[in-house]
């Protein structure tokens, strides 16, 4: 099983052609910010242009999409906000947009909105033997939440839901400069960037059940 995951693509997607294989991935997941400030028609030409080179998709919306994005991913079949999918014994959970930041963008929630999200999704895999959690906001006080003053700025939810949960692997973005790989606790917290620099998450699964994680290029 090989999963590409990828996002912060803000109507910038030529480096789709740079992914070794992502056509024959088992699954690609869209972490989110398919546009800037964009709608469902924007976003739309970014999954269209996925799709030309594979067609199994999970996405979640990022705070940078307009709210009708996540109800055309959710028309669409793929949508992973507020949702679980079971992949083979490991169930991936999703969550999309951000925590409240200060420019006002157009799919925030409050904290207290982003556990009930998780907790929602959550409930569709409570059979899984592991868990992946896909989350636009990456969680606070970790290398993947910093700003370039020092300060953190990621989901206390986010951290919350991983130290109670300990998926596996967090698959998260949202804040381009701290592209890089943090830990809490079991969790392997990847943010990989901008698509554009580029960047994006490459996922195995053995045949014993074995995931492996990293950030390529």
């Amino acid at each position: 099983m090989r999963v590409i995951a990828f996002g912060d693509i803000h109507m910038e997607y030529g480096e789709l052609a740079r992914i070794p294989g992502l056509a024959e991935a088992d699954l690609v997941i869209v972490t989110g910010d398919f546009t800037n400030f964009g709608g469902e028609k924007e976003a739309e030409k970014v999954l269209g242009a996925i799709r030309r080179y594979n067609g199994k998709i999970l996405a979640v919306p990022g705070n940078l999409d307009q709210p009708e994005v996540a109800g055309m991913l959710h028309a669409r079949g793929i949508n992973l906000h507020a949702d679980g999918v079971m992949l083979g014994e490991t169930g991936i959970v999703g969550v999309g947009g951000s925590n409240p930041t200060p420019f006002n963008t157009p799919t925030e929630f409050p904290e207290e909105r982003l556990a009930a999200l998780m907790e929602k999704g959550l409930e569709k895999v409570r059979e899984a033997k592991r868990l992946i959690l896909v989350s636009h906001a990456p969680p606070v006080d970790t290398a993947t939440d910093r700003i370039p003053s020092g300060a953190h700025v990621g989901s206390r939810a986010v951290r919350d839901f991983i130290e109670r949960h300990r998926p596996l692997f967090c698959l998260t973005g949202h804040i381009h400069e701290a592209r890089g790989t943090d830990r809490i606790g079991e969790t392997l917290v990847l943010n990989p960037g901008m698509l554009s620099h580029p960047g994006w998450i490459e996922l195995e699964e053995t045949d014993g059940g074995e995931w492996t994680a990293v950030i390529r290029p």
